[in-house]
């Protein structure tokens, strides 16, 4: 039995949803899930559990190697960018110098052919040389109503009114930058944090093969023993670097003033709180959708490519 026609996809004068996505280009959309979220014992670069991990004031976790490899990138592409800067204003200072040779040597032999000439030539100051070669129906040299039309025009047909592609390297940031939350950071504004390790019977009872280790070890908090998860709110102490649950450090540290862990002086504004891992639920985390505007349609092969977050 043949197919209906109100199943195909040309039955009506417009596009359903469905039909636009499976078209491939404008704006796509897409749900995120907890699988496409980063939990909070993850690297915010590598996004794997992170080993030696680097916190910055802002709460963004990293693995040691891996920030510092960032930091290294962003002071070679700086340096890239200095040179490329440098060459450019060299460039401008050399095209400015000889500009103003060709116009010294333009008045010199102006000032010789008047002196020496059979007839005296008298040049405009503003003299301009056409470099296209059009002039007036009914004069031999361009009024300066021309002139300003053949330079205004958007002829682009014209070798004198093509645009040029010049690009302009603008000068550089000298400062490095954090990868996650794209504020100033250095090296010296990280401090380490430790996580407090679980280590009781269940925990003991785990696989502790090399491979499987780093994914299945669970952390907990040192004050009320209880499991750190992506659905808890943590903070750090920039002074010793141990982590605890947002509930004991707000409780505990602002009244004894020390860490609860290595009874090591601290202040209020030793607190950092680290940015929480995801969970999938709309109501705890911020960023759920991925969106990406594409040029090209379902002839490119890219109609079924998902978005994904940035």
């Amino acid at each position: 039995m043949p197919q209906r026609h109100s199943k195909n996809n040309n039955d009506l004068a417009y596009f359903t949803y469905d039909e636009k996505k499976k078209l491939g280009y404008g704006t796509q959309k897409e749900r995120l899930g907890k699988d496409s979220i980063k939990p909070f014992d993850a690297c915010s670069l590598c996004l794997k559990p992170f080993i030696d991990p680097m916190c910055c004031h802002k709460g963004h976790v990293f693995c040691r190697e891996c920030i510092l490899e960032c930091f290294l990138a962003q002071k070679k592409d700086i340096q890239r960018r200095l040179a490329a800067h440098a060459s450019q204003k060299q460039q401008d200072k050399d095209e400015e110098e000889e500009k103003l040779m060709l116009q010294k040597a333009r008045e010199l032999d102006e000032f010789d052919q008047q002196n020496h000439g059979a007839l005296p030539r008298y040049s405009d100051k503003n003299h301009n040389q056409d470099k296209n070669g059009f002039h007036g129906a009914n004069s031999v040299k361009t009024t300066s109503f021309e002139e300003e039309a053949l330079r205004t025009m958007k002829a682009f047909w014209l070798p004198s009114a093509t645009p040029g592609a010049s690009v302009r390297v603008e000068a550089p940031e000298t400062h490095t930058v954090c990868p996650e939350g794209k504020e100033k950071l250095k090296l010296k504004n990280l401090f380490a944090i430790r996580f407090t390790e679980d280590n009781s019977e269940e925990g003991e009872l785990k696989p502790t093969s090399s491979s499987s280790s780093s994914y299945d070890r669970t952390y907990i908090c040192p004050s009320c023993k209880v499991t750190l998860t992506n659905t808890m709110s943590l903070v750090a102490l920039s002074s010793c670097g141990h982590v605890f649950c947002k509930k004991c450090g707000e409780k505990f540290m602002p009244v004894d003033k020390v860490c609860l862990v290595c009874d090591k002086p601290c202040k209020d504004r030793n607190l950092v709180a680290l940015k929480k891992g995801g969970t999938g639920f709309a109501e705890h985390d911020d960023h759920l959708e991925a969106k990406e505007y594409k040029h090209l349609g379902s002839g490119s092969g890219l109609g079924l490519v998902r978005p994904v977050k940035t």
